[in-house]
């Protein structure tokens, strides 16, 4: 007689699966089991690792100006001529157009409007530029209208119209005053719910609101300790404390929703993808076009253009930055809402198709 594995019978003789085969099956599920744990850690890290070294060499390994807007003083024949100059080594850096006078020009400079004016006269040019904009841009810009002078056969005499602080030498003050409520409202997000994951969500969403605004008192002290800036005080603490409102209600809502997942999608859209596109070190102008986007739509490049025209321009991006970092900040907090009425049905109705079973017991 052959010999056959052993095999499982029901009490009426039906066989079931040979022994052998549920072993193996046990064993494959256990092994799985085992080998999760260390895998998918290492399988998230590699890829948000792989995600940010893409998006900054995308962003940062050759960085080149598109459609950075300049003015030039003069008439139809001037500005065209000015505008083919520049168009000769790299036709998509600039967007060229056409001012009345010098007036309007420093004007135009002086509120972010433009980049750079340029004043073609007689015996030299003047460039009217801004400093505030960061030293990258500033040297981008004066060898750019210096080599157009140059081929005019005058001398280029730039003027630096709106200045960055002396406290600022490398031009670096916005974007780390932003930043920073960026990455705590990050930590904050994913904290709230690993240091106290029991709390009503009233409890919780009142942290938020104490975060958001002893952060922003605190990095607006910090600030204006080193005179980093000539920025209302004010004005910095509440702007910074709306980044960390919208990006550590955002945070929220991803942990809350997605638990790990979302702590790992939060720091790919805020701390990769938002730090690349902010503007802190470069304009959005030097992006890629499938990154720039995102320099206006992120909390971080919203928050970093709203400090800088609050400390330079004249208030530009301040109205658009508020709009923006509240309806990131409103979205978090509907989104928590919106889970926790969802999580409550669910347990109400569970407690009430239990509450017969409970009375029967």
């Amino acid at each position: 007689m052959p010999d056959t594995p052993l095999r499982e019978h029901r009490a009426d003789g039906t066989r079931l699966t040979p022994l052998s085969r549920y072993d193996k099956a046990t064993a494959r599920r256990n092994a799985i089991v085992g080998v999760v744990p260390v895998l998918l850690p290492v399988a998230v890290a590699v890829t948000i690792g792989a995600i940010f070294i893409s998006v900054y060499l995308a962003a940062f390994h050759a960085p080149v100006p598109h459609g950075m807007k300049i003015a030039v003083v003069g008439t139809p024949a001037e500005v065209a001529a000015v505008e083919k100059q520049l168009a000769d080594p790299s036709p998509d850096s600039f967007r060229v157009e056409q001012l009345p006078d010098k007036m309007a020009a420093r004007s135009a400079v002086e509120h972010g409007d433009v980049f750079a004016a340029y004043l073609p006269i007689r015996e030299h040019s003047m460039l009217f530029y801004a400093g505030a904009h960061g030293p990258s841009v500033t040297s981008l810009i004066i060898q750019s209208f210096g080599e157009v002078a140059k081929a005019d056969g005058q001398r280029l005499e730039p003027v630096d119209v709106v200045p960055a602080s002396a406290h600022d030498t490398r031009g670096l003050a916005v974007f780390y005053t932003t930043f920073g409520l960026v990455l705590a409202g990050y930590l904050f997000g994913i904290m709230t719910y690993q240091l106290a994951p029991g709390i009503a969500l009233a409890r919780r969403l009142a942290g938020l609101a104490t975060f958001g605004a002893v952060g922003g008192l605190t990095v607006a002290s910090i600030v204006s300790a080193y005179g980093a800036m000539p920025a209302p005080f004010l004005g910095v603490a509440g702007l910074v404390a709306l980044v960390a409102l919208a990006v550590g209600a955002s945070t929220m809502v991803l942990v809350r929703g997605l638990g790990v997942a979302g702590s790992s999608l939060a720091a790919v859209v805020f701390m990769t993808i938002g730090n690349a596109t902010s503007g802190g070190s470069l304009p959005a102008n030097f992006l890629p076009s499938w990154l720039r986007p995102f320099a206006s739509a992120l909390p971080v490049g919203a928050g970093v253009r709203a400090v800088n025209g609050l400390a330079y321009f004249h208030g530009d991006g301040v109205l658009s930055g508020i709009a923006i970092l509240t309806a990131w900040a409103l979205a978090g907090i509907g989104g928590l809402l919106l889970l926790e009425h969802g999580k409550g049905r669910n347990r109400e109705i569970t407690s009430r198709l239990g509450a017969p079973y409970a009375s029967n017991a």
